[in-house]
This record gives C-alpha cells, structure tokens and sequence, in this order.
C-alpha cells in the first residue's frame, strides 16, 4: 500500500522537526491575531469615548482646569495626530506598534514601554505568586480528600465552591484588616517586600485555587476508577502513593488548560488587588491611565498584558507533553 505524502513527510528524519515548526507556526498567528484584536478593541474604545483629548491633555499638564485657545488645541491635536481620521490614526498605531514603538504618555510625557517596564515585574510576580500558591492548594485537597466518603471531603467540596465565588478584592480586604490592621502579622502596606507579598498572593489565589480543585477533582475522582488503579493497588503500592504517583498525573490535565486562562484573570484581579495593599505595579498606572483618556498608555498596557497571556498559553500546551508524553503535536 503506497504512503501519503503527509505520512512519507512524517517519516523522513526531519518529520518531527518539521511538525514541531508548523506547532510554533499556528501558534504565533493566534497570537498575533489575539494581539490585533486586544489592540483594535482598546484603541477603538479609547479613541471614541467622549470628550476632547487635547484639552484633557493641555488640563493634565497646566494640573487643573484651564479654558486654552483655539491654536493651543490645534497645535496638540497636531502634536499627536488627533486631527487625522480615526483610521489613519489607527494604521499610524499599528505601525508604531509593529516596530515596538508603543507612543509616549500623554500624562506622564515618558516612553509607554519605559512605563510599563518600571512597573509590571511586581504584576508579574504576584500573579505567578498566586498561580502557584492557587496549585499547591487545589493539590493538597484533592490528594488528600478528593474521592473519600466522609464528612472532611464533603466539606472541602463546598468550601471549594465558595473559595470559587468569592471576589479577589473582598478577599484581600478581609484579609488587610484581619492580619494587617487588628492582628498585626504583616504590614498594612507591604510595598515590594516579601512579607507583603504574602496577603496579596493569598487573596488572588484562593478563588482559583476553588476553580482548579472543582475541575481536577471530578477528573481525580474518575481517574480512580480506572483499572491502571486497582492494579496499582494490587502491586502493594499505598494508597497516598497512588494518588499522587499515578492518579494525580492524569487529573491535572483540565486543571492545566484552565491555568492558560488564569493568566488573564489574574493580571486583571492584581489590579484591584494591588490598589488595596498600596503595591507598586501596573493597576494604578491603568487605572490613572483609563481616567485621563491616555491611549498609548492604555494600550500599551493591554497590549503588552496579552502578550504574556499568550505567551503562558504557549506554555501550558507544551506542559501537556511534559505531563503526558502520549499527547501528540496538533
């Protein structure tokens, strides 16, 4: 029987090379398109909100109200290109962004790249902060109680619902003024410390942590049932050993593919987060940013977030083949 061209492909000695290229390669056009569409919403939504533009941005610099002539208006929106049609202001943009120039801040009159790379290491740090603690804690319940008939593995059960609905930013208050205000474990403003990295980490990773357990544990406890299991068993090995040696491998898959999403969900809770333990990072310059109509700003911000969005994305599809290595390239 004669071979296909794909399957002959496949067999020559570059085949695996060449099917890991193609991986990459429809991986970073939906990247770009994710990049295209984050940066066209942000712009559009920007550009087309009321009010002029030019006299907020001559407002900001004069530090309050002014009533400015006809020229000074004229000359900022020739500053800045506002005078141009919105189209032509969106291609100039998109051009600027595709030679990694993304404007200056019409607030703070710096490069936005300058901004925001003096200001989301912290973001970073503490939504990865969160990511791995939300982990560790989803694990420990499921290993320990997932699949047991006992009150304990009921109550972690609805606690992880719970964990699920409750809100980063109540979280975190809760938290500041239980261990911070009356207890005085940590301090009220941790800034970049490590202690005061704790209660931020703690209160964006507990609602995922109740998302994560929901989803590995159904997985867990039908990966329990599975026949590998009881031959496991069979072999002499424990039963702690086999939740975590073999069952645990298996239920972490769906948990895997929501940590691509949480990425996203946590950068933009670090924002309210970080606005209640007074922390340096991207959410209060987003958020003066938003109010002062500051578009480059804005959408440098987003635009740079996706980016690491997409990036972790990326990321959790190899960990597929980490964690099972039986998962082909598609």
């Amino acid at each position: 029987m004669s071979m296909t061209l794909a399957a002959r492909i496949r067999a020559l000695p570059f085949g695996g090379a060449s099917r890991h290229v193609a991986w990459f390669l429809r991986r970073a056009i939906g990247g770009a398109a994710v990049l295209w569409a984050v940066t066209t919403f942000t712009f559009v939504v920007q550009s087309l909100m009321p009010g002029d533009r030019a006299l907020l941005i001559i407002n900001m610099a004069a530090g309050n109200i002014t009533n400015p002539s006809q020229a000074e208006i004229d000359a900022v929106n020739a500053k800045y290109g506002f005078a141009d049609p919105i189209a032509v202001q969106y291609l100039n943009y998109l051009w600027r962004l595709l030679h990694g120039d993304f404007g200056v801040s019409y607030q703070l009159h710096r490069p936005v790249i300058e901004i925001v790379g003096a200001q989301i290491l912290p973001t970073i740090v503490l939504a990865f902060s969160a990511l791995l603690t939300a982990w560790f804690i989803a694990i420990v319940m499921t290993v320990v109680l997932a699949g047991r008939a006992n009150p304990w593995a009921r109550f972690a059960s609805g606690l992880q619902i719970v964990m699920a609905t409750m809100p980063p930013y109540w979280i975190g208050t809760i938290l500041l003024v239980t261990f911070a205000v009356f207890l005085r474990i940590f301090p009220v403003e941790g800034k970049n410390s490590l202690i005061g990295l704790v209660l931020p980490t703690v209160a964006l990773a507990i609602p995922l942590a109740g998302f994560i357990g929901l989803v590995i544990q159904q997985e867990f406890v039908r990966v329990l049932e599975q026949p590998f299991v009881t031959s496991s068993r069979a072999r002499g090995m424990g039963d702690f050993g086999v939740r975590l040696r073999h069952v645990l491998r298996h239920a972490v898959l769906p948990g895997v593919t929501l940590s691509g999403w949480a990425v996203g969900s946590l950068f933009s809770g670090a924002v309210l987060v970080e606005s209640v333990f007074a922390r340096q990072g991207i959410g209060g310059i987003l958020v003066g940013a938003t109010s002062a109509r500051d578009v480059p700003l804005v959408t440098g911000i987003v635009v740079i977030s996706a980016g690491i969005y997409v990036l972790a994305n990326v990321l959790v599809d190899r960990a597929y083949l980490i964690i099972d290595p039986r998962i082909k390239l598609a």
